[in-house]
C-alpha cells in the first residue's frame, strides 16, 4: 500500500499507564519503499519489528519480545543495551520506563503524513512523543522525538535524548562514513561492523562537520553496491555536535543511534517545558546506494532546500585574484572580466569592511565591525552593485556575522560576548573568536549585520555565510551556572532561527552556506540556503572525490564548484570539474591569457546553454568510482530520459575501456557528442548514436588514460 498505513484500532487508542496481559497490536507505517513496523506487547511496551522492505509480511510473534527490541530503549530499568533516552527525575531516581499510551496519525500535504506515537512512563509524569513523517515521492521517513515532562519538585536532567533509534537485522552490516579533514571533506571509509559499538561523531559545536558528515550508509551483507543489495543511507538534521552510534548486540541485530552528542550537553528541562531532538533522515532501496543517493535528492529538492527550482548564478569570486588587497577600480574591473566569460554574478570576499586600525586587510583584524570599508569603498556597497548591474553582471557579498576578531572594536566593547570559559585564557581559531548567540543582544546583533548590510544596499542579490572557526571552549557568559550544558544547543537552535529570519526577510537574495570549507553540509542549514561550499580545496583532482562524496546526499543544484588555478592543473580538467556542480569561477581574470578567457567563456555557455538544467534537475548516476579505478565517471540524466551529461575524469595514468551508462530508456535511440573542447582541441569522442540498451550494457569505449584527462559528454535522444 502507497500511502502511511496504521493497522491498529482507532487513531485515539489510550491504554492504561501499565497495560500487562493487554492484546498485542501491531503497526505500521509506510514510506513508499519504506516501512517501520512495530508492536505494542502485552507489557505495555513499544518493540520494533521490522524496518525496511515495504513488501515484507511480518507477523506479530507468538513469544513475548526481549527488552533490546524496544523501540525507543530507556536508562534503568532493564533495558541492557545502549539507551536512546537517559533521564534522572525530580526526586533523584534515574531510571526510566516507557509505555503506550496513543497515536495519531495527520495528512499535512499531498504525498506527506505525520505520525505521532504517544509513551510515558508509568510512574512519573514523563513524556516522549515519537514522531515519524513520510515523503511518499521519494520514500523518506523523517523522525524525532518529543520530550516534556509536568513533574513537581525541580526539573528533569536529560543525559542521552536520541532523535531516532531503529534496529536493523541482517548476517553482515557494511558501514560506510564520509569522514576527512580540511581539503579532505566527504572522504568515503568502508568497513564490516563487528559486535560492539561503533561511534561516529563531532564535538566541535556549531560547524560540526570539519572531520565527517552526519551521513551514513548501510549495506547489509556485502560493500554497498551502486546498483545492487539492500542499503539504508540516513543523515541528520543538524549543524552542531551530533552522534551517530553502531551498537551490534549478541543476536547480531544492529542498534542505529543518532542525534545531538550528549557530551557536556545535558539539558536541564523545565516542569511544562517540551525538548524537540533534530530530525533524523532514512531512505531504503534493494537497488544499491545510487537509488538511496536519487531518492535524498528527489527529497532535497521538493523539501529541504531553498528554492530549488530557481536557477544558480554563475559568478565569479574575487578571493583567489585579490584576497583582502583591492579597491573599486580593482573590483570593477573585474566586473569587465565577468561580463566578457558571460558570468551572471560577481561576489566579493572577505576583506571589504573595518575601518581605521581594525581595517579587515588580512584575517586578523576586523570581525565584527561591519562598517564599509572607506579606504577601499569610498562610494559604497550600492556604487559597485550599480556598477555591476551596468554589465548586466549581479552582485554578491561575504558575511561572516557569527565571528569577531580580538582585534576590533566590538571586542573591546563587548569581550564578555564571546564563547569562552571563566578563569581559562580565551584560545583563538583562524585568529577570531565566536559571538555567543544564547545572548539576546547578541542575536539581535548579528541580525543587524545581516540587515544593515542588505536593506540599505538593495543591489546585493547574494550571501556568502561563511564560518571559520569552531568552539574549544565551550562556556556561556550569559547562561546560568547550572545551564551551561545548554550551550551549544540552544546555540545552533538560535542560530536557524537567525538564517530563517534571513531568509524570510529577504527571499529574493540567493544565498551560499560556508564553513571554513565544507563545515555546515548538513539538512538542518539547506533549508535556508541555495547551495554550499564544499570544500577550500579547488584542486580539480582534490574536488572530484569532494563533490563525489557529498553527492551521496546532496544534489548537483546545492553544490558549488568553481574554476581556480589551485594544483596549477589543466584549465579544461578544472572547468569540467566545476561543470559537475554550481559552476563558478575564482580566479584573476585581468590576468588570464585571452585564450584562457576564451576557454572560461565557452565553459560558461555550455553550462547555461545545455549542462545547467541538467545539474539542477536531473538524476545522479556514479559510473566509475575514483576509489576502485584510475577515473572517475558520473552522469546527470533527465526525468524524461531525454537528455544527459557524462563527465570522464582520468585522476591517474591507466586506462577503464568502457564506461557503462546507466538511467536510460533502452529502447530509445541517443546521440552521444563530446562537448567542452577548446579551440583547436580535436574530439576524443566521435559522434555516434546508440540504443539506451547498448549504453548501459556495453558501454562507451573511453579512450582516455592519461592523467588530467577528462571529457564532458551530452547525450541526446533522437
Amino acid at each position: 500500500m502507497k500511502h502511511s498505513i496504521l493497522n491498529m484500532m482507532a487513531a485515539a487508542v489510550l491504554l492504561p499507564a501499565v497495560a500487562f496481559g493487554a492484546e498485542k497490536q501491531k503497526l505500521e507505517i509506510v514510506s513508499d519503499n519504506l516501512k517501520l513496523t512495530l508492536m505494542v506487547g502485552e507489557d505495555g511496551r513499544l518493540y520494533q519489528l521490522g524496518f525496511g522492505d515495504a513488501s515484507a509480511d511480518i507477523a506479530i510473534p507468538d513469544k513475548e519480545l526481549p527488552r533490546e527490541m524496544e523501540f525507543v530503549p530507556a536508562y534503568g530499568n532493564g533495558v541492557i543495551t545502549e539507551p536512546a533516552i537517559q533521564a534522572t527525575h525530580t526526586d533523584g531516581n534515574t531510571s526510566t520506563d516507557l509505555r503506550y499510551v496513543g497515536y495519531r496519525t495527520d495528512t499535512v500535504a499531498p504525498g506527506i503524513t505525520h505520525t505521532v506515537i504517544s509513551l510515558k512512563d508509568p510512574a512519573y509524569r514523563f513524556f516522549v512523543d515519537v514522531n515519524v513523517k513520510c515523503y511518499e515521492n521519494s520514500g523518506m521517513m523523517e523522525m524525532w522525538n518529543d520530550i516534556r515532562h509536568d513533574e513537581r519538585g525541580g526539573k528533569v536532567t536529560l543525559y542521552r535524548y536520541a532523535s531516532a533509534s531503529p534496529l536493523l537485522n541482517s548476517d553482515q552490516y557494511w558501514l560506510t562514513q564520509f569522514n576527512g579533514r580540511y581539503k579532505r571533506e566527504a572522504t568515503l571509509e568502508e568497513e564490516r561492523l563487528g559486535q560492539g559499538m561503533k561511534v561516529l561523531d563531532s564535538k566541535l559545536g556549531i560547524r560540526a562537520t570539519q572531520y565527517r558528515i552526519p551521513s551514513f550508509i548501510l549495506a547489509y551483507g556485502h560493500p554497498a553496491d551502486e546498483r545492487e543489495g539492500e542499503v539504508f543511507a540516513g543523515s541528520l538534521r543538524w549543524s552542531g555536535s551530533y552522534q551517530l552510534s553502531f551498537d551490534k548486540d549478541w543476536n547480531n541485530r544492529l542498534r542505529v543511534l543518532s542525534g545531538i552528542n550528549p557530551l557536556g550537553s545535558h539539558i536541564n528541562l523545565e516542569r511544562g517545558e517540551e525538548f524537540a531532538t533534530p530530525a533524523m533522515l532514512y531512505v531504503y532501496s534493494k537497488n544499491g546506494k545510487g537509488d538511496t543517493s536519487r531518492r535524498f535528492h528527489r527529497w532535497a529538492n521538493q523539501y529541504a532546500v531553498r528554492d530549488a527550482a530557481r536557477p544558480r548564478p554563475v559568478l565569479l569570486n574575487n578571493w583567489e585574484a585579490t584576497h583582502c588587497d583591492f579597491d573599486e577600480e580593482r573590483l570593477v574591473g573585474l566586473f569587465d572580466g565577468a561580463k566578457e566569460v558571460g558570468a551572471e554574478l560577481f561576489l566579493l570576499d572577505d576583506g571589504w569592511f573595518g575601518n581605521g586600525e581594525y581595517s579587515r586587510d588580512d584575517d586578523k583584524h576586523g570581525l565584527g565591525d561591519w562598517e564599509i570599508s572607506t579606504k577601499k569603498l569610498p562610494r559604497g556597497l550600492s556604487y559597485l552593485a550599480k556598477e555591476a548591474s551596468k554589465r548586466k553582471v549581479g552582485f554578491g557579498i561575504w558575511l561572516e556575522p557569527e565571528m569577531v576578531s580580538p582585534k576590533s572594536a566590538l571586542y573591546e566593547q563587548h569581550p564578555e560576548w564571546i564563547i569562552t570559559q571563566q578563569k581559562r585564557e580565551p584560545i583563538l581559531g583562524r585568529h577570531q573568536e565566536i559571538l555567543d548567540l544564547t545572548r539576546p543582544e547578541v542575536q539581535q546583533f548579528e541580525w543587524e549585520v545581516i540587515d544593515n548590510t542588505l536593506g540599505p544596499n538593495p543591489g546585493v542579490s547574494y550571501v556568502k555565510w561563511d564560518c571559520n572557526r569552531y568552539v574549544t571552549q565551550p562556556g556561556s557568559g550569559y547562561l546560568p551556572a547550572q545551564d551551561q550544558s545548554h550551550l551549544m544547543v540552544d546555540y545552533n537552535k538560535a542560530l536557524y532561527r537567525l538564517m530563517d529570519r534571513f531568509a524570510t526577510a529577504y527571499p529574493d537574495v540567493t544565498a551560499m552556506l560556508c564553513a571554513g570549507g565544507g563545515g555546515r553540509a548538513d539538512y538542518g542549514a539547506m533549508p535556508y540556503f541555495h547551495s554550499f561550499w564544499p570544500s577550500d580545496n579547488t584542486d580539480p583532482l582534490g574536488r572530484i572525490k569532494i563533490q563525489w562524496g557529498f553527492g551521496h546526499f546532496f544534489p548537483g543544484s546545492t553544490m558549488a564548484a568553481h574554476v581556480t588555478r589551485m594544483g596549477k592543473r589543466h584549465l579544461k580538467l578544472a572547468i569540467d570539474v566545476a561543470l559537475s556542480g554550481t559552476f563558478g569561477i575564482d580566479l584573476a581574470l585581468d590576468k588570464a591569457t585571452p585564450e584562457e578567457r576564451r576557454q572560461l567563456a565557452q565553459g560558461v555557455k555550455l553550462y547555461k546553454d545545455e549542462i545547467r538544467d541538467l545539474v539542477m534537475f536531473g538524476e545522479l548516476y556514479r559510473l566509475v568510482s575514483p576509489y576502485e579505478n584510475p577515473m572517475a565517471s558520473m552522469s546527470y540524466v533527465s526525468k524524461d530520459k531525454k537528455e544527459g551529461v557524462v563527465y570522464i575524469y582520468q585522476i591517474e595514468d591507466g586506462g577503464v575501456p568502457q564506461v557503462r551508462l546507466d538511467g536510460l530508456d533502452p529502447k530509445r535511440r541517443y546521440t552521444v557528442r563530446e562537448v567542452g573542447l577548446p579551440d583547436k582541441m580535436s574530439p576524443r569522442f566521435l559522434t555516434a548514436t546508440y540504443t539506451g540498451q547498448e549504453l548501459m550494457e556495453r558501454g562507451l569505449d573511453n579512450p582516455l588514460s592519461s592523467q588530467f584527462d577528462s571529457a564532458v559528454l551530452r547525450v541526446s535522444a533522437l
